[in-house]
């Protein structure tokens, strides 16, 4: 069964075409329930599933993954084809070029996964990812990725909102903000290991957001996309997705999130400051040192001459969902 919730930030179900939408619900079921036998194939580890071994246990979480996956999305966007988003990718830990972290993590294995909330909450936490995933009921949304490089892309992404989670916990008042801490394995990771290869950042990959920015709704954080696991190269077993900011807000292979009470340090703005702001929000009249942010391209199927070149939207589209968040701040200064 489908069961459709309407929320405020949701387009009808006809401003999708009906190829991509079939497509949505084609592979939430299909992928959903043969991502389990598949993590045990031969090249697919970086797909390796959140399912346990019982076939019985898969069956149940996907039967509790489609209660809430036939999601509209906002926009009137095509979707980004899986092929690009699954091969065009920032993910630094595995290298810098765009194809690095498709071809430099496919030993990567994120099963099991365990990670741990903690910091000014009542009820520090260490889960275990296939426990979680067995509690919540996973969902399907759509939503715009706008990179800071001045690219964007349209993905479904299948997980939970976040604040489902950080409620497990129990902030405490003096949390005012949320810290997220990327695993650290040198190992599995290349680019943790070379400066060379990870582009001198100084490891483990660290974010951050405002408590309130966490809490949105919007906020989610992502197990899956295209209706399967996540793939290594975009940050599996479990990411970020922060829609009205850019991408590297949207931290990946999460092991450790913390509540804490001032600004945490965060990976980009530690590196280059006054290119990379704690806020990050996705605003076409602040430009970044080096190129303007006015407009995006969409990576689509057409070759590197033929991709789109569209307008870009404060909030990347999702002011009427967020704005308030930022009422009376200049977003020229906090960027």
């Amino acid at each position: 069964m489908w069961l459709k919730i309407k929320r405020d930030w949701e387009e009808p179900e006809s401003a999708v075409t009906p190829e991509a939408l079939f497509k949505q619900r084609r592979n939430i079921i299909k992928g959903l329930a043969l991502a389990g036998s598949a993590a045990a194939l031969p090249g697919v580890g970086q797909a390796a599933s959140w399912f346990g071994s019982d076939e019985e246990e898969k069956a149940a979480l996907v039967r509790k993954a489609l209660t809430k996956t036939d999601i509209p999305p906002l926009h009137k966007d095509a979707l980004t084809p899986e092929s690009k988003a699954t091969s065009h990718n920032n993910f630094y830990e595995f290298g810098t070029g765009k194809n690095d972290p498709l071809r430099n993590s496919r030993e990567f294995n994120p099963h099991p996964w365990t990670f741990t909330i903690d910091g000014l909450v009542e009820q520090p936490l260490t889960l275990d990812l296939d426990k979680v995933m067995a509690d919540m009921a996973l969902e399907q949304r759509i939503y715009r990725l706008r990179c800071v490089e001045a690219w964007s892309m349209v993905i479904p992404w299948v997980g939970f909102s976040l604040s489902e989670l950080l409620k497990k916990v129990k902030p405490l008042s003096s949390a005012r903000y949320v810290a997220f801490e990327t695993l650290y394995d040198p190992q599995q990771m290349p680019g943790q290991k070379s400066p060379f290869i990870g582009g001198g950042i100084d490891y483990p990959y660290v974010e951050g957001l405002r408590l309130d920015e966490a809490m949105n709704p919007l906020t989610f954080m992502a197990v899956g996309m295209y209706g399967k696991t996540l793939p290594a190269q975009n940050g599996a077993p479990l990411r970020l997705v922060v829609p009205w900011k850019y991408g590297f807000k949207s931290i990946k292979s999460i092991v450790r999130i913390r509540f804490v009470e001032n600004m945490p340090p965060t990976t980009w703005n530690l590196l280059a400051p006054h290119e990379y702001g704690f806020y990050a929000n996705v605003n076409p009249q602040v430009d970044h040192p080096r190129w303007s942010q006015a407009s995006e391209r969409r990576i689509d199927d057409a070759g590197l001459l033929g991709r789109k070149r569209i307008p870009t939207e404060l909030f990347n589209g999702y002011g009427k969902q967020v704005a308030h968040l930022y009422k009376g701040m200049d977003l020229s200064r906090y960027f």
